[in-house]
């Protein structure tokens, strides 16, 4: 196992606080167990949310999730709707969903420094009455995963800062995503031109 190689892991809770050191009064107090007013707030001007969940058997899948802002909606102060979009039906994060009803919230909002986590319990709905208000391009979502917050608070701004994330970065030198695909998909009726234009019809025509 790849992780083997390291001499000197940490293997209790008791090292890694002896390391780390204890978190402050401040650090604790600020976990709440519903959403205020401040966290509706934020939720209803974030775009985009990274959605983490795991399997029965221990496997974990981090998810991006955007839409226009307050796409997430805010049902009450324990209770938010993330509306399904078109994807590539892969439905990682669903099938945890339905082993482990888990689920973790990282929601941003851009030019902002801090960061939102929720966490609770989760389950897939397909309820009409609550997916039609969660319509967006004249399409209503086939499910929709409801979040039961069970502890939500504010991240510190330091990642974000020392990533500069908001700040204008150059194009990065990667190859585009098509070369990149074609180079892991490896089927031959599948090369990167043909992958370029799937993938432009597919952000043009099939967001929603």
């Amino acid at each position: 196992m790849s992780l083997d190689r390291f001499s000197s892991p940490i293997r209790s809770p008791d090292e890694l606080t002896a390391l780390i050191g204890t978190p402050s009064v401040f650090s604790l107090k600020k976990e709440l167990k519903s959403l205020d007013d401040h966290m509706r707030k934020f939720i209803a001007q974030s775009p985009f949310a990274v959605i983490s969940t795991h399997s029965a058997d221990g496997k974990c899948d981090a998810s991006p999730r955007g839409d226009t802002p307050g796409f997430i909606h805010v049902v009450d102060e324990q209770t938010l709707l993330i509306p399904d979009r078109a994807g590539n039906k892969r439905v990682d994060s669903y099938r945890n969903i339905l082993e482990t009803g888990r689920i973790g919230l990282l929601l941003l909002v851009p030019g902002f420094g801090e960061t939102l986590r929720i966490n609770g319990r989760a389950a897939i709905i397909r309820d009409e009455a609550w997916l039609e208000p969660l319509t967006a391009q004249g399409k209503r979502p086939l499910v929709a995963v409801a979040v039961e917050v069970e502890e939500c608070f504010l991240q510190c701004a330091k990642a974000l800062i020392r990533s500069k994330l908001w700040e204008p970065h150059a194009r990065p030198s990667l190859p585009c995503a098509a070369e990149m695909l074609a180079d892991q998909v490896r089927l031959p009726e599948f090369d990167a031109a043909k992958l370029q234009t799937l993938l432009d019809e597919a952000y043009e025509h099939r967001l929603y």
